[in-house]
């Protein structure tokens, strides 16, 4: 074992299956899959498959589906599409613990002139439905949430949200990257007009991406200057990108009840271990509503990004949050939403982990993540006052 990997939230290891199926579009049909010659038709069928794929992943016809650059352009290609075709309407619900592309992009928008509402979570993570539909009026143009979220795993009730804003007609927008590998949605069942789909988070390659925008909903492109993706995605497929993606999903369509079954048989032994083993660490998120291969641990009174730093050098990769926000050291604003202290949002680290994760790595986690932690506290004069405090 030369190393323990838990940040698949972050990125996932590209599945053996989606790396031969990108295989001969990199050496050999690596045709332009708009060229008519034999090497681009073959390219264009090998696209068109993995569409089919997608589609199907989904439960969606082939001509909804979308392929980007990956999920932060999926979530900003639909909420600009499902926003242009409602252009009387100025109104926008999202959460305050979106992804930082979605929370970005909505900032952009009060810039712009419209109002957004973002509804608030508990202390377990979880969403006020009753908040939500309160938010809801007449000049509301989208409603933009995720399926789970990327920092605490916690899952939220798509399909009953759905319901609720398709009954007052406003179209929804669900960003599922991090959830889709392990929670099965079905745009039509649920409610959703747009689905947002990363690769790289679903054992697929990284840059490539997917949005599911239900038929006859109006997009303004965001790139000019070709056909591709029948105008609303222009520019030269990546069609390996787009094979490997197409094959990780259909892997992960097959195997979900299983990935999740031991995946949560991991997480959990790691978890109640770490939590009986270390003093003042609790867990962030509710224990049953979140998705089976995440957990975030706050260690009171020392810093993330020093029990991070500690842990690479033992050879353990975790994260402290979102990798679209490790370069701050502000405490997460998803922790902050979810009403923790300073003391346990600053220590706050996510383990994540896949199907390749193994038992072997759970007890090298248990056995030397309580140790770093001790080490530290004993450097934390934060940690050296609350001891004094105690006794």
């Amino acid at each position: 074992m030369q190393y323990v990997y838990a940040d698949n939230n972050a990125t996932t290891r590209l599945a053996e299956e989606a790396f031969e199926e990108m295989r001969p579009l990199l050496q050999e049909l690596y045709g332009n899959p708009s060229s008519l010659h034999f090497l681009g038709r073959a390219a264009r069928e090998n696209l068109n498959q993995a569409r089919e794929r997608v589609a199907r992943f989904l439960r969606v016809s082939s001509a909804e589906i979308i392929f980007t650059s990956g999920g932060t352009e999926s979530n900003h290609l639909a909420i600009s599409g499902l926003l242009n075709a409602r252009p009387d309407k100025r109104h926008v619900v999202t959460s305050e613990v979106e992804h930082l592309s979605t929370r970005s992009f909505c900032e952009k928008l009060e810039k712009d002139g419209y109002e957004i509402t973002r509804i608030g979570v508990d202390e377990d993570g979880r969403l006020d439905r009753n908040e939500l539909a309160d938010s809801l009026r007449e000049d509301t143009a989208l409603v933009t949430l995720m399926a789970a979220n990327n920092e605490t795993g916690v899952t939220w009730p798509i399909r009953q949200l759905g319901q609720l804003i398709r009954e007052r007609d406003i179209p929804f927008h669900v960003d599922a990257a991090v959830a889709a590998h392990w929670t099965e949605l079905d745009p039509d069942r649920d409610g959703i007009d747009a689905v947002s789909l990363s690769s790289h988070k679903c054992h697929g390659p990284k840059g490539i991406g997917a949005l599911y925008l239900r038929r006859g909903v109006r997009l303004s492109p965001m790139f000019y200057g070709g056909k591709q993706e029948r105008g609303r995605r222009t520019g030269t497929e990546n069609a390996p990108g787009i094979a490997g993606m197409g094959k990780a999903l259909d892997v992960a369509d097959a195997r979900r009840d299983e990935d999740t079954r031991n995946v949560k048989e991991l997480r959990d032994r790691f978890e109640e271990e770490l939590l009986d083993r270390v003093t003042e660490c609790v867990r962030n998120g509710t224990a049953d509503e979140r998705l089976p291969n995440t957990s975030n641990l706050s260690f009171a009174y020392i810093e993330g990004e020093a029990i991070l730093l500690s842990l690479s050098k033992i050879a353990i990769c975790a994260s402290s949050g979102s990798a679209c926000s490790t370069n701050t050291v502000e405490p997460s604003y998803v922790l902050r939403a979810m009403g923790k202290p300073d003391s346990l949002a600053h220590g706050a680290v996510r383990f994540s982990f896949s199907r390749y994760t193994t038992g072997e790595e759970i007890d090298y986690l248990i056995e030397n993540v309580p140790p770093v932690i001790e080490e530290l506290r004993e450097l934390s004069p934060y940690w050296q006052k609350q001891k004094l405090k105690s006794r």
